[in-house]
């Protein structure tokens, strides 16, 4: 069954239209289907470390028929094939995420209806409401009906 799944995309790191527009589509081939919408791509600071280099962020929806495993791993192989080292994700001594300047990131932020937890993906993503440069591109193209699941989801 086709879902509406939202991706979030960021880099800040070399042409990062250019970066945003690779991966798009990457996922296009991957997907076997053209996003069916796309954000306006909106600057912003890094979000949870310091960095000189600004981000472009956008998100896009696919219509996809496949697991949010499957997913996760189509994502996860065109970032590495973009030339992100998924390797360098890196914890503090107390277990929080340490962020970094990125060629490319490709998140799942919701897949329809969906709630899915496992160690390496959340879907609704756990983040999502707290960070602008997700809610704001998220606003501007999601439909009626998942705007409402998701005051339902996050309460607001």
């Amino acid at each position: 069954m086709l879902e509406e799944v939202y991706f979030s995309l960021g880099t800040n790191l070399g042409n990062r239209e250019k970066n945003i527009n690779e991966a798009l589509f990457r996922m296009q081939e991957a997907f076997s289907c053209s996003p069916v919408a796309v954000s306006d791509f909106l600057e912003t600071e890094p979000w949870g470390f310091c960095s000189e280099n600004r981000f472009i962020n956008c998100v896009a929806r696919f219509d996809i028929d496949m697991n949010p495993e499957a997913i996760l791993k189509t994502v996860k192989s065109i970032e590495e094939r973009m030339g992100r080292d998924t390797r360098d994700i890196l914890y503090d001594i107390s277990g929080r995420r340490v962020y970094q300047s990125r060629i490319i990131d490709i998140d799942i932020l919701l897949c329809g209806k969906l709630r899915y937890d496992s160690e390496t993906l959340h879907i609704p993503h756990l983040l999502m409401a707290k960070r602008d440069f997700v809610m704001i591109p998220l606003r501007q193209i999601v439909s009626e009906k998942t705007m409402s699941s998701f005051h339902d989801i996050f309460g607001e």
